[in-house]
C-alpha cells in the first residue's frame, strides 16, 4: 500500500519570491512541495477577495499551508477559503494584537500611505522596511530574495499588512518564531513555537531547524 503523499504549499513574504525556500527540503517519499507566487492586486482588491484569487493556484486536497511573514496573514486569508490540514505561520502574526506599536501607529496616521512610491523604485529602503534597519551589509542577499518591485503591488502589500483587522484566530493555527525578530518582536507573539537565534529571514538562514523539525510538526496531530 502506497504512503499518501502530503502537500505542502509555500507563501513567501513581502515582495519576496519562492527563492526564499530554496533549502527547505522535506522527505519526497512523505511529502511534495509547491511554492506560491504573488500575483498583481486588482483595483481596490480586498485581502479577501486576493486570497481567494490567489486559492485557485492550489491544485490539490487537504494541504499543509505554510506562509512566511505578510505571506502568513495571507495563508490565514486562504484558510477561510478552502480546508487545509494543516496552517502554519513563519515570522507572521496572527492577529491584531500582535503588531508592533509602529505598525499601529502607520494605521492610526495613515502613514503606510507615503511609503510605497519611495520603495518601488530603491531596493535598499524596501529591505529595511521589510527586514529592518541592519540589512545594508547583506543588501546583495536582500536582492536575490524581493522579486516583485510593482509599485501598485507594493502600496496595497503595505496597506494591507498594516491595516489588516483579524482580531480572533484559528487556535489550531501552529505559529514559528523567531526570539530575535526585528519586525515582529516577539515580546508582542504569544503561543509560538520559538527558534532560538532565529530573526525575520530565518526561513533563509535557519533552514536547517526547519528541514529538521517541519516534518514532525506537520506529522502531529
Amino acid at each position: 500500500m502506497c504512503q499518501e503523499i502530503i502537500h505542502v504549499y509555500l507563501m513567501p513574504g513581502m515582495a519576496a519570491s519562492p527563492k526564499i525556500f530554496e533549502y527547505i527540503k522535506l522527505p519526497e517519499n512523505q511529502f511534495k512541495i509547491h511554492v506560491l507566487e504573488w500575483i498583481i492586486p486588482l483595483e481596490k482588491e480586498s485581502l479577501n477577495d486576493y486570497a481567494l484569487r490567489l486559492s485557485k493556484n492550489i491544485k490539490h486536497n487537504n494541504i499543509v499551508l505554510l506562509g512566511v511573514s505578510f505571506g502568513g496573514v495571507l495563508v490565514q486569508e486562504i484558510s477561510k477559503h478552502i480546508k487545509v490540514r494543516k496552517l502554519i505561520i513563519v515570522s507572521s502574526v496572527k492577529s491584531i494584537h500582535e503588531l508592533p506599536r509602529r505598525m499601529l501607529i502607520a494605521k492610526a496616521t495613515k502613514a503606510y500611505m507615503l511609503i510605497p512610491t519611495q520603495l518601488a523604485s530603491n531596493i535598499d529602503a524596501f529591505a529595511k522596511y521589510a527586514f529592518g534597519s541592519n540589512v545594508t551589509k547583506r543588501l546583495e542577499l536582500y536582492k536575490k530574495y524581493l522579486s516583485v518591485n510593482d509599485s501598485k503591488y507594493l502600496s496595497w502589500a503595505i496597506k494591507n499588512m498594516i491595516c489588516w483587522n483579524q482580531d480572533k484566530y484559528n487556535l489550531e493555527i501552529i505559529h514559528i518564531h523567531g526570539d530575535s525578530d526585528n519586525v515582529f518582536p516577539i515580546k508582542n507573539i504569544s503561543n509560538c513555537i520559538t527558534v532560538k537565534g532565529g530573526t525575520h529571514i530565518m526561513i533563509i538562514n535557519k533552514y536547517k531547524w526547519f528541514n529538521e523539525n517541519l516534518p514532525q510538526i506537520i506529522l502531529d496531530n
